[in-house]
């Protein structure tokens, strides 16, 4: 039995969000992650060609060995683009209703962005499987998230923005069911300089802060 997307991003918990500046890049980052265990990864529409690099790295890897996604998708019709480009998960810095029905309706899973109570509520109302928290740490990171947790503990979030390797473990043990990491992780500095196994060794600090934390 495959495991679904929503078992793959909470197992592997993290949600590397990569802002490459090419294909060439976005493909060396995510081979150094896939070595280092982690096997999700979101491509934004922030990246020139990104529609290019989802089909690229659908036809590289099978979805058994990569989850795809995308980010800061904020139309019906880039959602549809990248569905169709091979992402099984659409994220958002915001919540637009139009996307979510989207992704719903082709079986896929929605992430839209909130902040505020409100927001999150609302998002999830409007038929989100998660619900961004962005920008997580500047309002307070993991007890921020905690105390949105309180009154809403049906909510499945994952907190975007400022995650570390130092915070991670906190995000998790505050009710996280996966993290958004970016610079952190996605190391485009790294590859550029020849060095990716500086990302494949971050990628597994990560699971371990991640694995440790959820034994408490």
């Amino acid at each position: 039995m495959s495991e679904t997307t929503p078992q793959i991003i909470e197992r592997v918990g993290l949600i590397p969000v990569l802002r490459a500046r090419s294909v060439a890049q976005g493909r060396a980052v995510v081979d150094a992650m896939i070595a280092g265990g982690v096997t999700v990864v979101e491509v934004t529409m922030t990246v020139p060609g990104a529609v290019d690099l989802l089909h690229e790295l659908r036809n590289a890897y099978s979805p058994k060995d990569l989850l795809l996604g995308s980010g800061t998708v904020t139309t019906a019709d880039q959602a549809q683009a990248t569905i169709d480009a091979g992402a099984e998960f659409v994220v958002s810095p915001s919540l637009h209703p139009e996307v979510i029905a989207v992704t719903k309706k082709n079986n896929k899973i929605s992430c839209p962005g909130a902040l505020t109570p409100t927001e999150a509520i609302t998002a999830w109302n409007a038929g989100a499987d998660y619900v961004k928290i962005f920008p997580c740490s500047a309002v307070g990171g993991a007890s921020y998230l905690k105390a949105l947790l309180a009154p809403f503990p049906h909510l499945k979030l994952i907190p975007t923005g400022g995650v570390t390797l130092q915070t991670a473990g906190s995000f998790i043990k505050a009710g996280a069911r996966a993290l958004g990491v970016g610079s952190d992780l996605v190391n485009l500095a790294a590859v550029d300089a020849g060095h990716p196994e500086t990302i494949t060794e971050t990628a597994r600090a990560y699971l371990k802060v991640l694995a440790d934390a959820r034994k408490g």
